[in-house]
This record gives structure tokens, sequence and C-alpha cells, in this order.
């Protein structure tokens, strides 16, 4: 029988020496996994959405709406495929043990970086330097 994956309390209690122990894995993997699979979900009904909408007869207005509408919910589909490509990229770095580090620069991400955006793969100063980098080049 599986161990049970440990509260985010319990998690965050752990001291720094425990950073991506098998039990901290688990717990981000589980979280991974059913951020994944609710995410699965979303985008199945979205796209069953999408299909069952097609053909909508109406006035010029009403096409026009549906069509705005069909925009919009393309590309939020197109968004939640990125967040699920980098959900399965996170759990290939877990299945590797990279995860949890910055890939920038190896160093611990930080938990709580990690329980806010668990695909997370740069630390907090890595990502502000792009940010800034990606702000210094748009501003020439």
């Amino acid at each position: 029988m599986n161990k049970p994956v440990m509260t985010e309390e319990q998690l965050l209690a752990q001291p720094a020496e425990a950073y991506m122990s098998e039990e901290q894995q688990a717990f981000f993997r589980d979280l991974l996994t059913r951020e994944r699979e609710s995410l699965r979900e979303r985008i199945d009904e979205e796209f069953q959405a999408l299909r069952n909408n097609d053909n909508i007869p109406g006035d010029a207005a009403d096409v026009g709406s549906a069509e705005e509408h069909r925009q919009w919910q393309l590309r939020m589909l197109e968004r939640e495929k990125k967040l699920l490509d980098k959900i399965d990229e996170s759990l290939d770095r877990l299945a590797n043990g990279d995860y949890g580090y910055c890939e920038e620069t190896g160093e611990p991400i930080g938990l709580r970086r990690l329980l806010l955006r668990p695909t997370a793969t740069l630390s907090i100063e890595a990502k502000e330097r792009q940010e800034q980098i990606e702000r210094h080049v748009g501003e020439t």
C-alpha cells in the first residue's frame, strides 16, 4: 500500500536538508499529476463544446458573436495545451531528478515558489534577470 502524500504544511515544515527528498518529490508528483488530470478534463470539455457549437444558425450578429467566442475558446485551449506540455516536462524532470532546481543556476527553486508555480524551471532571481533582459531588449 502506498504511503500517503504529505500535506502542504508538512512539506513547508521540513528542514532545508530535506529539499527534494523522496517524500517531497512524491508530493510534487502527486500535485502535478492531479493538475494534469484536471487540465485534461477541461481541455476535453472545451474541445467538445467547440465541436457542438460548429454550425449555429442565426443572424449575422449571432454568427459574429459565436465566432468571437470560438476564437476565445481556441486561444484558451492553446494556453491550456502549453500548460499541459509544461506539466509533462515537469514530470519528466521529476523522473530525471532535475525537478526543483533552476535550469540556469542549478540552485534550488524553493518550495514556496514550486507550490505557487509547480512548473517553474527558474529561481525567482533567474526569472527576474530573464525579465529584465526581455524588457531591455524590448526597449531597443
